[in-house]
């Protein structure tokens, strides 16, 4: 099957202060953000026209904005309101968004003071990142070669761009093996997560989750902390490493593309679909729904 390149479809797509059609959204060659990564995203879901926790993520791309030194001229409010607009102007029911901000091409250099700031946000169809098939079974993980770096040297807490270099180069990897995703180690050795996704364990109903001292704090990790909670679960988040898996029973993956995916193995460690993941996941799924009903009354 072939695919839809994504720079020649219909729609719109916001740019900077407004709606352009979708293959007029370009930016130029030598913009500072394709050449020095000092670029920032976000993703987000979209559940019956409505954004899930819009807010949540138009805050955090203002924030990894900031810890790239950039200053920008939008508030929160106004990456709310252009994502609304573009969601609607697209008419999405379920799918993606994808906010973008980059310097653009005023210098070109590894200083960047002068280039300002660009934004765009585009939004369309995506029902599940990984098939339904492989969710109900679970899917099958590889270990990455590469690891996630310390916060001394890279701005960790940021959803910036060049951070996942290593994690298209894992990702690479594992399908080559086989595998849908990896699991990737931070710099001392310890659990991180996967390339794109948050991760959890269950051992004797207990749920652990690696700390997020060196990678994102994913929004959805944190709903489902919250969602856990609720449901009476002892949660625990600490250092893990490797070996503590052969204790493990149950593992997922968090993330808002992701949502909750059951793991069912990590290269020849088999784990399976139970009760905790299952819950969680029909948590997950009713909570999306109610707040989505509560957006649109």
């Amino acid at each position: 099957m072939s695919l839809i390149p994504f720079d020649d479809r219909d729609g719109s797509v916001w740019l900077d202060n407004g709606l352009v059609p979708w293959r007029e959204a370009k930016l130029h060659v030598l913009s500072h953000g394709l050449h020095y990564a000092s670029c920032v995203f976000e993703g987000e879901r979209v559940y019956n026209g409505e954004v899930f926790k819009l807010t949540e993520h138009s805050a955090r791309l203002v924030h990894s904005a900031e810890l790239l030194d950039m200053t920008l001229p939008w508030s929160v409010a106004d990456l709310d309101a252009a994502t609304r607009a573009v969601v609607a102007a697209n008419n999405i029911l379920d799918g993606y968004v994808r906010p973008v901000i980059w310097r653009g091409s005023e210098m070109m250099a590894v200083s960047a003071q002068q280039a300002a700031p660009r934004l765009a946000i585009a939004t369309w169809t995506w029902p599940s990142y990984f098939s339904p098939e492989a969710r109900l079974r679970g899917i099958r993980l590889a270990w990455a070669k590469w690891s996630r770096p310390a916060p001394n040297t890279a701005p960790t807490s940021a959803k910036a761009a060049g951070l996942y270099m290593i994690c298209t180069l894992s990702k690479h990897a594992a399908e080559r093996d086989g595998y849908q995703d990896a699991l990737m180690l931070d710099y001392r050795g310890q659990i991180a997560e996967a390339t794109g996704a948050n991760v959890f364990f269950v051992i004797d109903g207990v749920l652990h989750t690696p700390t997020p001292d060196c990678f994102l704090d994913g929004i959805t990790r944190r709903t489902v902390i919250d969602l856990a909670r609720q449901h009476g679960y002892k949660l625990v988040e600490r250092a893990i490493f490797p070996e503590e898996l052969d204790k493990v029973q149950e593992v997922f993956l968090t993330g808002t593309a992701a949502e909750i995916t059951p793991v069912s193995e990590i290269e020849g460690r088999q784990f399976t679909v139970g009760p905790v993941t299952r819950t969680l996941i029909d948590a997950y799924n009713a909570l999306v729904r109610r707040t989505v009903a509560a957006s649109a009354a």
